[in-house]
């Protein structure tokens, strides 16, 4: 089941007030969701567990790539062309060799089911953002390319190159287009629905940090494409490890644009209660 998303309210106001998320089926009348989640044995922050759940991705990384180094630094960074390079690829680091492409798997996988969580609840964010200009296409839009975005990026994890390369190809293209237009689509839905100076302190932020992560994931993938053909065409020492230093700045460019969730929903708490599973607030 999904985890439903809510707005808590005074006890003396009405379960479904103005602007409320009513919880379908969290418990009976008179109040029995608000009361559950406030008797919810677990609570925490949505942006404690947003860092935590990112962190995940950015530790395993950085350790698949030092100990590419440390222990299969010539493997690594082998090529056809027979030059040196001092960087793995992304592939080479996350999928040819273990530990590491047990670790990257661990990290990516238990990551997952959250991040598909906060999917649907940026649907919501979303659709309440674009309700009064008549493009709730948007909000669905984008939320299939966030779906596709991750899905994509488990399939290539457990496809790696080594093993299935034309899976993990096809896993890895559409990673990089749905997630580049995914973070268009969120920068445009945001600039056309929020008036700058009506913006609290956080949103402010999360908006400035989105489009600069754009700009730099969108010139990172140019930066790969043309270390890769001139390598390719060239064979040139250093040049297919500044090609993997493009793959580096675009991956965490990217988990950088989804972290800005902390920003978006900064009062927000997840709940987690026995009978009726996983809830977010508003506050």
């Amino acid at each position: 089941m999904l985890p439903q998303y809510e707005r808590l309210v005074d006890g003396a106001a009405s379960d479904t007030g103005p602007g409320g998320y009513a919880a379908g089926g969290t418990g009976g009348g008179g109040g029995g969701g608000v009361g559950s989640l406030r008797r919810s044995k677990f609570r925490v922050r949505f942006g404690r567990l947003a860092v935590a759940t990112v962190m995940l991705p950015v530790a395993g990384f950085l350790f698949c790539v030092i100990w590419s180094l440390l222990y299969n630094f010539e493997q690594a960074n082998a090529t056809h062309c027979l030059v040196y390079n001092f960087l793995p690829s992304l592939s080479a680091a996350i999928g040819n060799y273990q530990p590491q492409r047990f670790v990257w798997q661990f990290s990516v996988l238990f990551h997952a089911p959250f991040r598909y969580a906060i999917a649907f609840l940026y649907k919501n964010h979303h659709l309440t953002l674009l309700s009064r200009k008549h493009r709730k296409e948007w909000a669905y839009l984008a939320c299939i390319l966030n779906i596709i975005e991750l899905s994509s990026l488990v399939g290539l994890s457990l496809w790696t190159s080594s093993n299935n390369y034309e899976i993990h190809k096809i896993c890895f293209s559409a990673f990089v287009i749905c997630s580049i237009i995914y973070m268009y689509l969120v920068v445009l839905i945001n600039r056309l629905t929020r008036t700058e100076e009506l913006l609290t302190l956080a949103e402010r932020k999360s908006l400035r940090y989105k489009r600069r992560l754009l700009l730099v994931n969108v010139a990172s993938i140019m930066f790969a494409v043309y270390f890769f053909v001139r390598h390719n065409n060239h064979c040139e020492p250093g040049i297919y490890s500044l090609f993997a230093l493009s793959e580096y700045v675009f991956v965490y460019s990217n988990i950088g644009f989804h972290m800005t969730a902390y920003w978006d929903f900064i009062n927000a708490h997840v709940y987690f209660h026995w009978r009726t599973g996983i809830h977010f607030s508003a506050v």
